[in-house]
């Protein structure tokens, strides 16, 4: 991994306002975003047959890996917007999932 959460999520907000597309108080449509970029990357696989998932995944491994971005992207977004540590909200929801 190249940066931490809170670097990255400050790169994408400088990118998004310098576009103009970086808006507050849109959680609604922040978390609309996370699953149809969510959904795009499922495309990648829909009537993919289990024996053909992993030539699927070389075939496409560049486009997959931008709707994951797309996915993170959203993601990071919002829950800046919601003022959530997403690192923090990853940590406890491990612990949690551990017990």
């Amino acid at each position: 991994m190249s940066d931490s959460i809170q670097e990255t999520t400050a790169k994408i907000k400088e990118f998004s306002n310098a576009r103009g597309w970086y808006k507050k108080n849109m959680p609604k449509d922040m978390a609309m975003s996370v699953c149809l970029e969510a959904a795009e990357l499922l495309e990648h696989f829909q009537w993919v047959s289990e024996q053909n998932v992993e030539s699927q995944i070389a075939g496409k491994k560049e486009e997959i890996a931008d709707e994951m971005a797309d996915v993170a992207i959203y993601l990071l977004q919002f829950a800046d917007q919601l003022g959530i540590d997403l690192g923090e909200a990853i940590e406890k929801k491990m612990e949690k999932n551990g017990k």
